[in-house]
Parts: C-alpha cells; sequence; structure tokens
C-alpha cells in the first residue's frame, strides 16, 4: 500500500517546514511520491535527491480553468525545477459545455511534454464531484487515447473527493492500460484499501502515515 501513495501537502498555508516533514516521512515510509505546490519543487527536489521518492507537483490547480498556454508554461517550469510527475487539471468549465475537442487539444499537448521527458508521469484531474457519470467515462477515455498516464479523481479543494463508484467507473473506461488516482477524503486504511479494490494504482493522500500504520480511525486532515 505505502507505494501506491502520493504523500501530499497542498494546503495554501504549507511551509517549508512543512514539506520537508512529509519528505521525511515520504522516505521513511517508501512512498511514490510527495505531492506539492510548484513553488516547493526544487526544494522537496534537493530532499529527497538520494532517495527512490518521486516530486509531484499540480499544474493550473485547482481550478483548471487556465488557457492551455498558460498550463503548459507552468508545467515546462515545474518540469525545469526538477518535477518528476505532473497532476494536472482538466479545464471543468469547457467539459461542462462540452468542448471535447479543446479538452482534447489539451490532452494531446501535455501528452507531447514526455517527447523531452520519457520518464515523465502526467495524470489529469477530472474533478468528478462536478461531473456526470458521462462527462468522467467521456474523459478518461480520451485521456487514455491521448497518452496520458493516469486519469485522478480530485483535487482535494471541490465539493467532494474520491468515491469508489468513481474509481470503479474510471478504471472500466481506461481498461487496465493506464492508471486510476484517487485522492480527496482518503483519511484512513479501510478508505485506501476500498479504493485501491475499486481498481485505483495510486492514492493521493496528506494521511499517508496513518495509512501506513494501518490505522482504522479517520485522519484529522481533510485531503
Amino acid at each position: 500500500m505505502n507505494q501506491l501513495i502520493d504523500h501530499t501537502v497542498l494546503k495554501a498555508d504549507t511551509t517549508r517546514q512543512m514539506v520537508q516533514q512529509v519528505c521525511e516521512e515520504a522516505i521513511r515510509y517508501s512512498f511514490a511520491s510527495v505531492c506539492i505546490n510548484p513553488y516547493f519543487v526544487p526544494l522537496a527536489k534537493e530532499l529527497l535527491k538520494d532517495s527512490s521518492v518521486k516530486v509531484c507537483t499540480v499544474i493550473g490547480f485547482p481550478l483548471g480553468a487556465n488557457q492551455t498556454n498558460v498550463k503548459l508554461y507552468e508545467a515546462e517550469q515545474a518540469l525545469s525545477d526538477g518535477a518528476d510527475e505532473l497532476d494536472y487539471v482538466i479545464n471543468v468549465s469547457a467539459v461542462k459545455d462540452g468542448e471535447w475537442e479543446q479538452i482534447k487539444d489539451e490532452m494531446v499537448q501535455f501528452a507531447s511534454l514526455k517527447v523531452k521527458n520519457a520518464e515523465l508521469c502526467i495524470k489529469i484531474i477530472l474533478e468528478t464531484c462536478y461531473l456526470t457519470n458521462k462527462d468522467i467515462q467521456i474523459a478518461s477515455e480520451l485521456a487514455k487515447a491521448a497518452g496520458l498516464d493516469f486519469v485522478k479523481t480530485s483535487t482535494g479543494f471541490g465539493t467532494a473527493g474520491a468515491t469508489v463508484e468513481h474509481v470503479q467507473l474510471m478504471r472500466k473506461a481506461v481498461g487496465p492500460t493506464i492508471g486510476v488516482k484517487a485522492s480527496g477524503g482518503i483519511r484512513s486504511l479501510e478508505d485506501a484499501t476500498a479504493m485501491v479494490e475499486a481498481g485505483a494504482t495510486r492514492l493521493g493522500c496528506s494521511s499517508g502515515v496513518a495509512i501506513a500504520e494501518g490505522s482504522k480511525q479517520l485522519s484529522k486532515d481533510a485531503y
């Protein structure tokens, strides 16, 4: 379970000390990555340089309503700063308006970043709490076709986080070939286990330590 966790700290009041703590915890528990805001990518890269833990950051976060060229600039900067994985937010407004060609084009442009960065992992955050099941299915299928590595449920800043139903739906849409990341509201070992059983292959949570230690009690952390 530990190796599926993206140990996350994305709150507005995050400090360098908090980033240092999650990096130390990620090394101690052999988590997959530390997921931090772009400002902290250079710090996390330095702290994790002698470990197998990846540096993950967020793009177009948390609303996804930036123009595509702005998101891509942000992504390029994050890569220059040392990011190994990018979690970018879909344009929810464009999805709600049925602008699927625009959504598809943005996915393809993000996937093209992998041409110069073969090891780069790109996840698209669908923010499922705002979408219909049909929206989730179409977006997931487009992400797979575009060559993205993961579809991800949530930012943790929407009206709700991951649900078993949505994870199952995303897994069914993409099949076994790409990843599904469940995030938002995963605060206990039971939550984590339910998401994995539903088809998740990565878990975004700030309660990684509690999960790793087998906690059956809900963490107070909301993410």
